[in-house]
């Protein structure tokens, strides 16, 4: 109850503040930026040159538009600065915008980037006697718990998740938990683990995310924005 009145009051002050603030675009670092900033940068959105300085500390940067600010953050930050009214629109994977679910997030576009898929793993040898059909129960270690407790509940499964934020892929072998769930691309850290994948949970890609208020508030801007970025996503 005490979460729920804070957010109304979040909500109530960021209406006020969008009326009058910079824009805010907020960008995961790492692997995505990298495929965002081309297309960014092909739909007019120009960052200060301060922005591709690696030994950089700074986290907020101005653009080549005095009305617009990007920030960057990690890939689980950038949708609650968009669900909270930080960040007016953001980037982030589908894998995120679902284990979060926030309410005051729209996503209208997929940019078709951050390929990749969100997968349960096991050793290797204990796969190759194992049937996740089979499981009534399964302990799993994961950043992903919301998501991984739906998938396991849909078909009678009872889900045990260990919350973990990095180096999952160390669990099983220390004995945390036989199983994880967590990304996949070319299953290149799953094998050097010695993982493999036994079942498939869904298919990740980044998409554009926009503050819902924002997006009443202000529209001609935020919209303004995306319709800028949908026309470099369709066009690649």
């Amino acid at each position: 109850m005490a979460g729920g009145r804070f957010r109304r009051r979040f909500r109530s002050k960021a209406k006020t503040l969008f009326a009058n603030d910079k824009i805010v675009l907020a960008l995961p670092n790492g692997r995505i930026l990298k495929e965002a900033m081309p297309m960014l940068r092909a739909a007019g959105i120009r960052p200060e040159p301060e922005f591709d300085n690696p030994e950089t500390r700074l986290l907020r940067f101005r653009t080549d538009d005095p009305g617009l600010d990007i920030v960057r953050a990690r890939a689980f930050d950038v949708a609650t600065l968009v669900a909270f009214g930080a960040a007016h629109l953001g980037v982030a994977g589908n894998d995120v915008i679902v284990e979060f679910d926030f309410p005051e997030i729209y996503a209208p576009l997929d940019l078709g980037i951050g390929k990749c898929r969100l997968s349960v793993a096991e050793p290797a040898e204990l796969a190759g006697a194992d049937d996740p059909r089979k499981w009534s129960h399964v302990r799993v270690a994961t950043k992903y718990p919301n998501v991984t407790r739906r998938h396991f509940a849909k078909r009678g499964v009872q889900a045990e998740c260990i919350k973990m934020n990095g180096a999952i892929e160390l669990a099983p072998a220390l004995g945390l938990a036989r199983r994880i769930v967590d990304l996949v691309s070319s299953g290149a850290t799953l094998k050097a683990n010695g993982l493999v994948e036994v079942e498939h949970i869904a298919d990740v890609t980044s998409k554009l995310i926009v503050n819902r208020a924002a997006l009443k508030t202000r529209h001609r801007e935020v919209q303004g924005l995306v319709d800028r970025i949908a026309g470099v996503a369709r066009a690649a």
